[in-house]
């Protein structure tokens, strides 16, 4: 490992992001003391791109995990692989970020097995370390580390939370969905099409979050509105892209799409 380059896992290219309010200037404190970060809100609502956003402008590496049910606690760790010439140890994510001094961001955490989660407990409080068992190695935490996760809210339930003795080891943030003026420009800026149909898409997107609870799980996220811009900017008509990006991606319901239907067709005719 001594030959590893942390700095393989910069951001180079800064990514457009607009803040909310001051959660760049709260983040960066709580970077500066070495708290863990809890972010929570919507899909698509800019969780991730604040925190690659943040991880450039800080200048620190960012090592992501898209975490899910099957990732194990090796699969974080690091586990023993065979080669040519015996075992070798391979760190995982989550050692190398501590061991190197990157961002380590978890997303979607609560996609992953409780029992699978434990193991970052240690490097969440005053210790900052991690033990690797099976190595019989103790990591301290480099200065640099900081370890971040984020999930979605509306898909807790018994089966899919953190525990609270996970929860309250982080300092948390909300996200929501930016102001229709904040959104229209960055469907401008991210996907190329001009302020009138940006503008149209998100008072779309404003209709399917209102029917949140009434036969939608969630609405359209900014995402998908840029992937919707995307698609038109390109050439492609809007109603085809509207129904391509923003009404087959969230409802299989017929009476749903329907209504999406009329309101594509209220909103852009």
């Amino acid at each position: 490992m001594s030959n590893f380059d942390i700095n393989q896992f910069k951001i180079i290219l800064e990514p457009f992001y607009k803040a909310q309010s001051t959660e760049v200037e709260l983040y960066t404190a709580a970077y500066n003391l070495g708290l863990p970060v809890m972010i929570k809100g919507p899909t698509g609502c800019g969780k991730s791109r604040f925190i690659e956003y943040m991880a450039y402008k800080l200048d620190k590496p960012i090592i992501t995990v898209s975490c899910n049910e099957d990732i194990t606690a090796s699969d974080l760790i690091g586990r023993f692989l065979l080669d040519t010439n015996g075992t070798r140890w391979v760190d995982g994510p989550l050692t190398l970020a501590a061991r190197h001094g990157a961002i380590c961001y978890l997303d979607e955490i609560v996609e992953a097995r409780q029992d699978t989660m434990v193991v970052i407990h240690s490097l969440t409080d005053h210790r900052r370390e991690l033990m690797l068992d099976k190595k019989g190695e103790l990591v301290k935490a480099h200065s640099d580390f900081q370890l971040v996760i984020s999930y979605n809210p509306a898909y807790q339930s018994l089966m899919k939370d953190l525990k609270q003795s996970t929860k309250q080891r982080f300092t948390g943030m909300d996200f929501d969905y930016v102001s229709a003026e904040l959104e229209t420009s960055i469907v401008v800026r991210e996907s190329g099409v001009g302020g009138d149909i940006a503008t149209k898409l998100v008072k779309l997107a404003q209709v399917t979050r209102n029917l949140v609870g009434h036969g939608i799980d969630e609405g359209a996220s900014t995402r998908l509105l840029n992937y919707a811009g995307t698609l038109i900017a390109s050439g492609v008509g809007v109603k085809d892209a509207c129904n391509m990006a923003l009404v087959c991606p969230i409802t299989d319901d017929v009476e749903i799409r329907t209504t999406m239907g009329s309101a594509i067709d209220a909103i852009f005719d």
